[in-house]
């Protein structure tokens, strides 16, 4: 998991400062601004410590905007300064904002008990807290302590600050005029950083919690050390750990929330109430969700909690922005491209001036005209252009089954054969890799990733569309809807949806490889396989996510799930791939392919499964994908 980047690139914004421009800005910054530490106090006598930023200016009333994070407000110590002209938060402090960061409950220097995904309560009474009720009280402080502040407050936060900036938004504080989650953890079952369609992510959690919620007596300013690794390669160093109960001894006891995972297989009542998506009513100040197309940790999250509140919180002024970005990147100086793709533009600064400071000035400061900014904002890779749309998914969008044929082909038309049929056998001992270089830290590239590693591979079923004689855009869900079967009694299915470039493709000026073995090479882009967006069902689950059903082996099943939306344009003269497959390693903890409770598998119980996709007029398998009809 990557959240850890995030406090990463916090400790980095405390490093001495090297350029001449930085140092302007860090002299400004000291010239122009007094820093606070301060512990609010909670409505159950609990205190949270605060990280305050004042503008030395007097003339004017300010506004606030706060984060509230589980990854430090350091640096510590008031005469230590945040680099916050890193990025683009130093136009907030141009503008004279009073800028807040806060230690969740329990966490670093706040006292308390920290809680992951802590459920909302609706019905709190007067001692009873949650992360809402945190945040009303820290408002509340503020807009009545802070000398100088114009009573307005904005709240925004990536990652699991964008969870807290979703709570803050259920708060229902008066003085929160504006709120924006970023790529916001929003359901850890369904599709967030930890599980998707209940496939447990076990790189990204076991590398997050053997350095996270590990508990303290009391409040501190120095994190967990972690753990020692016997190998910097990640595939092998997952598989010969082996089933999940392994990996469970050496996070230990002490983790709860990694105990609770294990003891919670199936999206059970315990899961449901760390949904946020289900309590997101009656919303009051404007919402702006962002995320990243390409973000590997909390896409769904972004999509799904806008979804959520254009359902239930209808009145709510809600806009969304997605444009072509890992996890944060928005944030960062560079949105020109990830990993070999480029998008023609710098994203992430068109976004900054363009979305998110007009956004906060005008809600938080009454600067400008309301922002004009669309219900929609989303860049579509492929063309590389940002639309703004009135509705997301739009009005025009159809969607449209292409199907999987006899002789690894696509097409659009419904197969007519009998009795056909893809297969390949699926071995734990040799899962297919998520991407084909050798590296420690899950990337963040694989999610535009050449495929072509795995076209090659026997136990990956590959379709592949004739020459595109137009454009294809796809604006929303895909919908993988298989019928397959094992000869096991459980079995993953891994679905990608490919754009295949032409054989003679370049770009303009050739992309940097991003190719760990050959870095100074610049990479070979005809031919290329982009990932557009790539899902996991457990088999298990196909039916429900609460009552878990096994295969009949060898029977034909239908598996259809809802993959995260994409915003992609197929160029005429590219083709269509989609490939299938049952592991995808270790992005995906593997499946021991038996019906059972994985968390307590052993590693005897990993066995092979030979699977079929039919793509027959009795069976027809299809990717249904949301077209753009012009």
């Amino acid at each position: 998991m990557r959240k850890w980047l995030l406090l990463a690139c916090s400790i980095l914004l405390t490093l001495p400062v090297v350029t001449k421009a930085v140092n302007q800005d860090s002299l400004w910054l000291y010239e122009n601004y007094t820093k606070k530490e301060v512990y609010i106090p909670m409505r159950d006598g609990v205190k949270l410590f605060t990280s305050i930023y004042l503008p030395k200016n007097k003339s004017e009333k300010h506004p606030i905007l706060m984060t509230r994070t589980p990854y430090s407000c350091a640096p510590y110590g008031e005469n230590v300064y945040k680099a916050w002209y890193r990025n683009h938060y130093m136009n907030y402090l141009k503008e004279g904002y009073i800028m807040v960061t806060q230690d969740v409950r329990g966490t670093w220097m706040s006292e308390g008990k920290f809680v992951n995904v802590r459920p909302f309560n609706p019905n709190k009474g007067k001692k009873d807290i949650d992360e809402a009720s945190d945040t009303y009280d820290t408002i509340d402080w503020m807009v009545k302590n802070l000398d100088g502040n114009n009573g307005n407050v904005g709240v925004f936060g990536i990652s699991y600050p964008g969870f807290y900036s979703s709570m803050a938004a259920l708060s229902n504080h008066p003085a929160l005029k504006a709120v924006s989650p970023q790529a916001p953890v929003t359901d850890w079952f369904m599709g967030d950083d930890f599980h998707h369609n209940g496939a447990f992510l076990i790189s990204d959690a076991f590398s997050f919690y053997t350095g996270f919620d590990h508990p303290h007596p009391k409040p501190t300013t120095v994190g967990p050390k972690g753990i020692s690794y016997y190998t910097r390669d990640n595939y092998k160093y997952y598989l010969e750990t082996g089933a999940l109960p392994n990996f469970s001894k050496i996070i230990g006891d002490s983790v709860t929330f990694w105990q609770d995972m294990y003891n919670h297989p199936t999206y059970d009542s315990w899961w449901q109430a760390r949904n946020i998506r289900n309590f997101l009513t009656n919303i009051k100040p404007a919402v702006l969700v962002v995320g990243g197309v390409f973000d590997a940790e909390d896409c769904f999250g972004a999509w799904n909690t806008y979804q959520a509140i254009e359902t239930k919180s209808p009145a709510t002024n809600n806009r969304i922005v997605m444009g072509p970005w890992y996890h944060g990147q928005w944030a960062s100086n560079d949105g020109t491209h990830l990993g070999n793709v480029k998008f023609g533009s710098n994203t992430s600064t068109y976004y900054a001036n363009n979305i998110e400071i007009p956004f906060f000035n005008y809600y938080l400061k009454g600067k400008g005209t309301p922002p004009a900014i669309a219900e929609a904002t989303i860049f579509f890779t492929g063309e590389n252009q940002w639309k703004e749309l009135p509705k997301w998914p739009p009005a025009n969008m159809e969607p449209t089954p292409i199907y999987l044929q006899e002789n690894s082909k696509l097409s659009f038309n419904k197969p007519t054969t009998s009795n056909s049929f893809a297969e390949y056998v699926s071995d734990p001992a040799k899962p297919v890799p998520y991407t084909s270089d050798v590296h420690f830290s899950r990337t963040i590239n694989y999610m535009t990733d050449d495929q072509r590693f795995a076209a090659r591979r026997p136990d990956v079923a590959v379709f592949e569309s004739e020459v595109l004689d137009n454009d294809v855009t796809l604006a929303g869900p895909i919908v993988a809807d298989l019928i397959a079967s094992t000869s096991t009694t459980d079995a993953d299915f891994i679905v990608k949806v490919i754009d295949v470039f032409p054989n003679d493709f370049k770009y303009e000026e050739d992309a940097p490889s991003e190719h760990r073995r050959v870095p100074s090479a610049t990479y070979p882009m005809g031919g290329y396989q982009m990932l557009v967006r790539g899902e996991v069902m457990r088999g298990k689950f196909r039916n429900s996510f609460e009552k878990p059903e096994a295969f009949i082996p060898d029977q034909p099943s239908e598996v259809k799930f809802t993959m995260p939306d994409v915003a992609h344009t197929f160029k005429k003269g590219h083709r269509i791939m989609i490939q299938v497959q049952s592991s995808w390693f270790p992005l995906v903890d593997r499946n021991p392919q038996q019906f059972l409770d994985i968390y307590k598998a052993t590693d005897k119980d990993f066995i092979k499964a030979n699977i079929r996709i039919y793509h027959d007029a009795s069976y027809p398998s299809s990717v249904i994908l949301p077209i753009s009809k012009n």
